[in-house]
């Protein structure tokens, strides 16, 4: 009992190295195609700094580490258990009566508690990060400002060069609702700034809606510095958001964590919003430490046989296949889930215990024949 437990621990060791070395290098190489293509978007815009580039591609890592991880579970299981069956390390295990499932126990613990602390740790972490580079990205890089929900508020900032060139509008809505196809805001006030963001004339209104390419404010007033608020009426300014692009604009599921997710949801539906996407990010993030631990067994499977026996290579290979496979299931599982298809729930667990189950046989067959 005592050799099977320290050669577990010695195993689970040169496993989570090999992972970790896995994950970086692959999150290196990303980080590396994300850079260049932000160099390229920068070429066109003289006037944004180069450092905002690598400000950027920073702050994308922590996002990249969370995609990559599977494959960095999956490669770097594949070259643990290669190397220690072509030293007969685990052979030489197995003919001491030391059974696979017995070895694998450290490994497999190990996967999931790194898919358990990417969800719980890195998740918070990349969200907030992966924010930040979105609104820089919106605000130097992309046309159009951002566009926020959050705590039931609505925040959009957008060009308007009615009053000024190159001029600004601000427009905060305190309470927003989807009613009959049609987006309705409340409690509204409009700040139109000028290009050295100096506030030309606020405009206050008690409800309005998103028409076609414009803003319908209802019962408006302005305040203009140094004057007495003006009554308008009916107020409208021109825009080239829909209501399909302002509720996808909502909070992308990747700049919210695994805990902030959930109250989000429930906004999203108070609000008559679809948070299909985001219950599908959800539920993706949750199944992320079985996922791992998929991983790792589907690398033991495809990777502990004997290389005197010959067809290693052919093995290996079909384990890498087996996993982007698997990934490519889950992408295809998730456009279901998005289009509402299938529940997310099921889009989301349905590959991994697709993965597991497949997993799971491989091994069976290897260990007990």
């Amino acid at each position: 009992m005592t050799v099977s437990v320290t050669l577990s621990f010695y195993i689970a060791r040169q496993f989570t190295l090999a992972v970790l070395a896995m994950i970086l290098s692959l999150t290196g190489l990303v980080s590396l195609f994300d850079f260049i293509d932000l160099l390229r978007r920068v070429a066109t815009r003289p006037n944004v700094p180069t450092r905002l580039v690598s400000e950027i591609a920073l702050l994308h890592i922590p996002y990249f580490m969370i995609e990559i991880l599977p494959f960095g579970v999956l490669l770097g299981g594949l070259v643990c258990f290669w190397r220690l069956t072509r030293s007969s390390e685990l052979i030489v295990a197995r003919a001491a009566g030391i059974s696979a499932w017995q070895f694998l126990t450290g490994p497999l613990a190990c996967a999931l508690l790194i898919g358990a602390l990417a969800t719980g740790a890195l998740s918070p972490l990349s969200s907030l990060m992966y924010r930040r580079a979105e609104t820089l990205d919106h605000v130097y890089l992309r046309s159009g400002g951002p566009l926020n929900l959050a705590d039931g508020a609505l925040w959009i900032r957008q060009a308007d060069n009615a009053l000024a060139p190159h001029g600004v509008a601000i427009l905060h809505a305190r309470g927003v609702h989807l009613q009959d196809g049609v987006l309705r805001i409340s409690g509204i006030s409009l700040f139109r700034l000028d290009d050295s963001d100096r506030m030309i004339v606020r405009v206050e209104a008690p409800s309005g809606h998103l028409g076609h390419r414009e803003w319908v404010l209802d019962d408006t007033r302005t305040i203009q510095p140094d004057r007495l608020p003006v009554q308008v009426g009916r107020f409208t300014l021109p825009t080239d958001l829909t209501l399909a692009r302002v509720q996808e604009s909502f909070a992308s599921p990747d700049t919210l964590s695994v805990w902030a997710l959930p109250g989000f949801i429930s906004l999203l539906e108070r609000s008559g919003f679809s948070s299909i996407r985001h219950r599908l990010h959800f539920q993706s993030l949750l199944t992320l430490p079985i996922l791992a631990g998929t991983m790792a067994l589907v690398a033991a499977g495809f990777s502990m046989r004997p290389t005197r026996r010959g067809g290693v290579a052919r093995m290996i290979g079909g384990g890498v296949a087996a996993g982007f496979a698997l990934f490519t299931v889950s992408k295809v599982a998730a456009q279901f889930g998005e289009s509402g298809a299938m529940p997310p729930i099921l889009a989301a667990w349905a590959p991994t215990g697709a993965g597991l189950c497949l997993a799971v046989s491989l091994l069976l067959h290897l260990e007990d024949g």
